[in-house]
């Protein structure tokens, strides 16, 4: 059968690696910034990059023979992955349960959109945000709440010591403060600190 009468997978979340699947019955958390980010992209996608590239192939397609014409076919092949980011994107901003972390009420409990420090059992520290599966970056210390380490995290609190299997073991880590504050994002015009 040809290509070209073949549907695309409704379901973009088969092609995804497991680390950007949201669990089956769960909602899309993210954080304010996350979903400001994520609109801001499908709205360059779709207001600026695809009709621009939509004109070069417009142009390409003028210029006679369509099967030697790199203009073309590149302008083609980039339209389709375009689109197909698009759904995406649309998809999970539907989908999408805003979570803003400025707004929790005050708790040592550790929920989505917190900011823990926790001791790890080899003296050293770290500082890890709680986010969605779209806003993770590590540079950031951004983890999903998917994450092993954010879901041995979830529900304890300060004080607590928590265990994490991981590969050469369980590891306990012990907490030592959360806090839930604004992560990025554009600023709240509402909110004067």
């Amino acid at each position: 059968m040809s290509k070209a009468f073949t549907r695309e997978s409704e379901d973009a979340d088969d092609e995804l690696p497991p680390e950007l699947k949201v669990p089956a019955g769960s909602k899309n958390y993210m954080t304010p910034g996350g979903w400001h980010r994520l609109r801001t992209e499908l709205y360059d996608l779709v207001h600026k990059e695809r009709p621009h590239v939509t004109q070069v192939v417009n142009w390409a397609a003028s210029n006679g023979d369509r099967s030697e014409n790199a203009d073309y076919q590149y302008g083609k092949r980039r339209l389709r992955e375009i689109d197909r980011r698009i759904r995406f994107l649309q998809k999970r901003l539907e989908h999408a349960e805003v979570v803003d972390p400025e707004t929790r009420e005050v708790t040592d409990q550790i929920f989505f959109s917190a900011t823990v420090s926790y001791l790890r059992e080899d003296g050293s520290e770290e500082t890890v945000s709680i986010v969605g599966v779209d806003e993770t970056d590590f540079k950031r210390n951004h983890i999903s709440w998917t994450s092993p380490v954010a879901r041995a995290l979830l529900k304890a609190r300060e004080g607590d010591v928590v265990q994490l299997r991981t590969p050469a073991g369980i590891e306990e880590l012990e907490i030592l403060t959360v806090v839930y504050r604004r992560l990025d994002g554009p600023p709240d015009p509402a909110r004067q600190d």
